[in-house]
């Protein structure tokens, strides 16, 4: 019965994940789906009730919860004061002339708004890519397709993701030094969806006649003027986390990206004459609480597996391997696909495979473990059929849920095969 004692801790932490994988597939919610699994958790390693309330409260007043959750606020002000205002459809009918090839046509505006980190927003580029396609012989398909993979290729490398600042905050790590090994897969992105959905042997010359050439008139400085909030957000948020590292390592690098995010903010409001009104109705949405609160849940589910012990039991009850392979490659993918959404697999399961770098030594491992879980969960995420951007998609183009879904099966997993390279790569270099 050893193997049953050794397996204790996993089927443990497997029944704490089963739970909030049920509570995300039952629609109960992200954040209460983590904060069951948390609790669970933290009674199954046998962490009393009293405990459970004095590490969550604690959690809640971390530095890192606080400066996440004020960043995460940011960008949703941001991204949402750009769509509201329509500066971000000002900025896309100002690159607009730019766009002479059919194929460029298609991915652009996909692509574009990825740049944005706003939920389901797939179908705010929908629009655009059936007006751009309406001339040509295209199934649905061929439509939804190109809009769900190109809207998500910048998901593993854009410092203003969601999912991307959770990890360097939970991992404590320089954005930059993260997105340094991870921006592979954006061209990777790009390369597959060329290959399995735009290429002539996919995508036929003929399915494209009739497309007209653009006639829109190239205005570089007005696509300039439009896109100042989003490059004061990158290029300062980047350039201020930078400097902070090289010149100030003693002050925590979020504040950099505070500022910057707090200046585009400004830049955007300044631009479109947006008031103290608009604001309060951001900061009242349900979306920004809703975000806030998988957060806090996140930050809870951390603390509580890191008080009940749970990751020194796993590593002192199973060798190396599984343990690492479960929590770098299995639960990321897991929870990608049953949650379609980064930020969830990275607050549920990153914990756990930081924590067990932590306890088996190997934390000069900690850049390639979390490229491969990136790449893992990100993987899950993009096959999952409740992936609310493939779902609003499919039902904005009208196309059959299941045959689009099987389309997405190579490129996915060509993606993973993709990530266990670069794994490999970094990890020779690591050692």
């Amino acid at each position: 019965m050893d193997w049953l004692h050794a397996s204790l801790p996993f089927l443990k932490v497997l029944g704490a994940f089963a739970l909030m994988l049920l509570g995300i597939r039952c629609k109960f919610g992200l954040g209460l789906s983590i904060l069951a699994g948390g609790v669970a958790m933290g009674f199954l390693f046998y962490l009393g009730p009293l405990p459970l309330l004095r590490v969550s409260a604690a959690a809640l007043t971390r530095e890192k919860f606080l400066f996440l959750a004020a960043i995460v606020g940011l960008i949703l002000i941001l991204s949402d004061a750009l769509e509201r205002s329509g500066q971000s459809r000002r900025l896309m009918d100002a690159l607009s002339g730019y766009l002479t090839s059919p194929r460029l046509r298609l991915v652009f505006f996909p692509a574009l708004i990825g740049l944005l980190p706003m939920p389901g927003g797939a179908v705010f580029s929908a629009p655009m890519v059936k007006a751009v396609s309406a001339q040509m012989a295209l199934n649905n398909e061929d439509r939804t397709v190109i809009n769900y993979w190109f809207r998500h290729v910048w998901e593993l490398a854009w410092p203003l993701y969601p999912g991307i600042i959770l990890t360097v905050a939970l991992a404590d790590i320089p954005i930059a030094s993260f997105i340094s090994r991870t921006w592979p897969g954006v061209i990777a992105m790009f390369a597959l969806g060329w290959i399995f959905f735009l290429r002539p042997g996919v995508l036929r010359s003929a399915d494209l006649e009739g497309a007209p050439l653009s006639t829109a008139p190239r205005r570089l400085g007005v696509a300039l003027r439009e896109g100042v909030p989003l490059l004061v957000a990158i290029v300062g948020g980047v350039g201020l986390e930078a400097g902070l590292s090289a010149w100030a390592p003693g002050v925590p690098f979020e504040w950099g990206v505070l500022a910057a995010l707090s200046a585009a903010v400004v830049c955007v409001m300044v631009q479109n004459r947006l008031g103290g009104a608009f604001l309060l109705d951001v900061l009242s949405k349900k979306s920004l609480r809703t975000m806030l609160f998988v957060i806090a849940a996140i930050f809870i589910f951390k603390d509580i597996m890191q008080a009940a012990g749970v990751v020194d039991a796993m590593a002192l009850s199973a060798g190396d391997g599984i343990a690492l392979f479960a929590a770098s490659v299995l639960l990321p993918f897991l929870v990608g696909m049953v949650s379609g959404i980064n930020v969830a697999f990275v607050g549920a399961t990153f914990p756990l495979l930081l924590g067990l770098l932590d306890a088996l030594n190997i934390r000069e491992l900690l850049l390639p473990y979390l490229v491969l879980a990136s790449f893992a969960g990100f993987t899950g995420v993009m096959i999952s059929p409740i992936h609310i951007c493939f779902i609003l998609t499919c039902e904005f183009f009208g196309a059959e849920l299941a045959r689009t879904w099987r389309r997405l099966v190579a490129p996915c997993l060509c993606f993973a095969l993709i990530g266990a390279i670069m794994f490999w790569i970094l990890r020779q270099g690591a050692l």
